[in-house]
């Protein structure tokens, strides 16, 4: 590993990037220019891969058509499906990271406790499991979608049986002939429940809310795709763009929440098409608008769940037993396994409530209630500081791989500005607030927060601060257009 070391600071680097997903590794080989070989990546697992390497259980996919599930500049001939399986997108994370040398810069195992910023040095100083390091410049890259999201269930701690949340899946647990709670019906729910529903003795659903529910339409990719992928010049990148080009047109459905009556007509027929009971089928029936909730994607799920082995409780969990579960009703079911498939705590990024400006505040009590950043990628009082999947950067229609490719691009023009003034940067109080004015106004009468549900797009004071509400192209023209007049750029008094 390169290192530009000094004896006040022997872990020094231009650049420290925390967290090893997609957004991690893709800022760390984007921004190599800048950093000049100074680079060290923190991850605390013991591999790299973020939501991909972790999130491992029976059926994982992603839901967002492979070709777009990649980044532009490393581009993968080798998906087998439509929609890649977890196993094939953590080992193109693999391969990425090893074609562009960054193996040697990564240090797993070694989370980062907290980061402080030193007023005296304009350094950042990171606190981790293997000591100090200190950093010009640092990207959050720990992904919203990190730490499980689980319920405070009186009485969970007594149930004698496994417990597990989705993506801290227990392999070593047979499910088989097991009487099986799932508490939950988000996007993982909907993928694993169909790959444990024929194993299992029985299986009770506990569902809050029904989800919308549309066709995968999952292919798989032939071999002479794959090979027309690979060698014949500009193919990938047409194909590319017309599936971008289908899931941005979605995006009127979301902004005019009237069109999404469409949607929900073929929903429906999808739901009516497998399942027949009309009392399961009233349970699985939503009663939002289409959208308000991240929309799913399966051709499994509803035919499992019309299987005499399954059971869908409506109304959640009350409480759990030392053999049980009881619902909402007060019935009880007796269990021999709790999986939970209840999502992520995306009400802040994990760590931001130990990361620290110059007089000590951390930037979760800089938020409140509700986190905002300048592009959703730096936040004014914490200079040289970039967030990846920050504040409204989540989309409910198409990849977040390429909001990633928009924000280290926005990142890359701030850190060289920087840099060239040998010293910090920040985005302005004022441009901050007027950047989250424009989010608010481009949320205004969409259907996340018209289409009568409540979802984690919207954070505890009703605001949406977790999805960017307009088009990729729309944030790509703003991130990659540096205004240095939303900044505040500061030379450094430390020597040089």
């Amino acid at each position: 590993m390169v290192k530009t070391g000094s004896d006040a600071d022997p872990d020094y680097h231009t650049l420290a990037v925390i967290g090893s997903g997609f957004a991690g590794l893709g800022a760390a080989i984007r921004l190599e220019k800048l950093h000049s070989g100074s680079v060290v990546i923190f991850e605390r697992a013991s591999s790299l891969g973020g939501v991909w390497r972790d999130n491992d259980y029976p059926g994982a996919a992603c839901d967002v058509q492979s070709l777009l599930y990649s980044f532009s500049f490393a581009p993968s001939h080798t998906w087998r499906h439509t929609y890649a399986r977890q196993s094939e997108i953590r080992s193109y994370l693999h391969n990425l990271a090893r074609d562009h040398g960054l193996i040697p810069r990564l240090r797993t195992g070694c989370a980062v406790r907290s980061l402080a910023w030193d007023s005296n040095t304009s350094r950042w100083i990171l606190d981790t499991a293997r000591g100090r390091s200190t950093a010009d410049h640092v990207v959050l890259a720990t992904g919203s979608l990190a730490d499980p999201s689980l319920p405070a269930l009186e009485g969970i701690d007594t149930f004698t049986g496994p417990v597990f949340h989705s993506s801290r899946w227990r392999h070593e647990v047979d499910l088989s002939g097991k009487r099986v709670a799932v508490v939950g019906t988000g996007a993982s729910a909907i993928q694993f429940v169909p790959k444990i529903q024929p194993v299992v003795k029985s299986l009770t659903l506990f569902q809050r809310t029904a989800p919308w529910v549309m066709p995968r339409n999952d292919r798989p990719i032939s071999e002479r795709t794959r090979r027309r992928l690979r060698s014949v010049p500009g193919y990938q990148r047409a194909s590319r763009a017309v599936v971008y080009a289908k899931r941005e047109i979605k995006l009127l459905a979301f902004r005019h929440p009237a069109l999404m009556r469409i949607g929900e007509k073929e929903g429906r027929a999808h739901l009516a098409h497998a399942v027949s009971d009309p009392a399961l089928r009233a349970k699985l029936t939503p009663d939002y608008r289409m959208g308000c909730k991240r929309i799913l994607l399966s051709d499994e799920y509803y035919p499992a769940l019309a299987q005499p082995n399954v059971t869908v409780e409506n109304g959640g969990v009350a409480k759990v037993t030392p053999t049980g579960v009881v619902d909402a009703a007060g019935g009880v079911h007796d269990v021999d396994a709790i999986i939970f498939g209840t999502g992520f705590d995306t009400r802040r990024l994990p760590l931001t409530d130990r990361v620290f400006d110059g007089q000590g505040r951390s930037m979760a009590e800089s938020w409140g209630e509700s986190p905002r950043a300048y592009l959703g990628t730096s936040v004014s009082g914490f200079p040289n500081l970039y967030l990846m999947h920050g504040p409204n950067i989540a989309l409910g229609h198409t990849s977040v791989i390429m909001m990633f490719e928009s924000q280290i691009q926005y990142i890359g023009r701030a850190m060289k500005r920087a840099i060239d003034a040998g010293g910090f940067i920040e985005p302005t109080p004022q441009a901050q607030a007027k950047y989250s004015t424009d989010i608010d106004a481009l949320t205004e009468g969409t259907v996340w927060t018209s289409g009568g549900c409540r979802s984690w797009y919207l954070d505890p004071s009703g605001r949406n601060s977790n999805l960017w509400p307009g088009s990729v192209l729309g944030y790509r023209s703003r991130a990659v257009r540096f205004d240095p007049e939303d900044h505040l750029v500061r030379t450094s008094e430390r020597p040089r």
